[in-house]
């Protein structure tokens, strides 16, 4: 019998790129290049995690003031042609000169001549017209291939995309996990209607309002101890399941100990069966109105 396909998200087509195709768990650098762990062992698990099909890294200038890219840099000096890389501009950055600027500063960090994507970080005071005429620009010139947003609601989607080139969007990346699931009241139906994925940063709730002992919850325990999985697996499983037959969400966990990555690669090989779908939807239920966006 043959292996069944590894769960994977398709960033629509723009005017000038395909439609492309990335695995449903990524890489995220958040908190790398801060000292917190040997610059080693983080450049090692991004590689590890190339190597075991985690292509997709995200990073942003905001994180350690450059010093997670520069990480980034290292771990992709000999295989760049193998990684989707996103990067994200501050929003004070993000006009029509300073954010090509905050680009070109990345790129070097990154030492790279082109992001694969990169978003506008939060909204901010720069008019949204300024910020997507500078993302044009940078396409234009081959310095980013896509661009997108983060922690964007749904009335400020809506508006992103009721711009000229704003419907270019390829995605929105929002605080995502079992505790906080805001974002399904009308978020994601509203991504989901317009094909702009969704990418789950904080998906093992490390943050947010909503924030509950995930990992070391009874119902959690109990869930993964049936199904042979870690709690951190049925985690991120759950974050990228599909919801009616689609598949539309990336989740972008850090791991810089080799046992982590090799744990979040082998979520792209679990399906949650409706029974425990249906206890973590009890014991974790979905708002049943609107909710204010979770933000770290």
């Amino acid at each position: 019998m043959a292996a069944a396909p590894l769960p994977r998200v398709r960033l629509p087509a723009t005017a000038d790129q395909p439609a492309r195709d990335l695995p449903a768990i990524g890489q995220g650098t958040w908190f790398m290049g801060e000292g917190l762990a040997p610059r080693r062992d983080e450049v090692r698990a991004l590689q590890q995690g190339l190597e075991l099909g985690l292509t997709l890294i995200d990073t942003a200038e905001m994180y350690a003031d450059g010093g997670a890219e520069q990480v980034v840099g290292v771990a992709l000096a000999d295989r760049r042609d193998s990684a989707f890389l996103v990067s994200k501009v501050y929003p004070w950055n993000a006009g029509r000169d300073s954010a090509i600027a905050a680009c070109e500063r990345s790129l070097e960090r990154l030492k790279t001549d082109h992001l694969d994507l990169y978003l506008l970080h939060w909204p901010g005071n720069i008019p949204l017209e300024e910020t997507l005429e500078a993302f044009e620009r940078l396409r234009e010139s081959g310095k980013i291939r896509r661009f997108g947003v983060s922690n964007f609601d749904v009335d400020e989607m809506a508006a992103l995309h009721a711009l000229p080139g704003g419907d270019d969007c390829a995605v929105n990346q929002v605080l995502y996990h079992l505790g906080s699931r805001g974002i399904e009241h009308s978020l994601l139906p509203w991504q989901r209607d317009h094909g702009i994925p969704a990418m789950a940063y904080c998906p093992l709730a490390q943050a947010g309002s909503l924030r509950r002992e995930l990992l070391s919850d009874p119902e959690v325990l109990d869930i993964a101890a049936g199904l042979g999985i870690t709690p951190t697996q049925l985690l991120l499983a759950w974050a990228i399941r599909p919801v009616d037959g689609r598949r539309d969400v990336i989740a972008i966990p850090k791991a810089t100990r080799p046992e982590h990555v090799e744990q979040n690669a082998g979520v792209l090989a679990i399906q949650l069966p409706d029974e425990a779908l249906a206890r973590l939807d009890a014991a974790f239920p979905a708002p049943e109105r609107k909710t204010p966006l979770d933000i770290v």
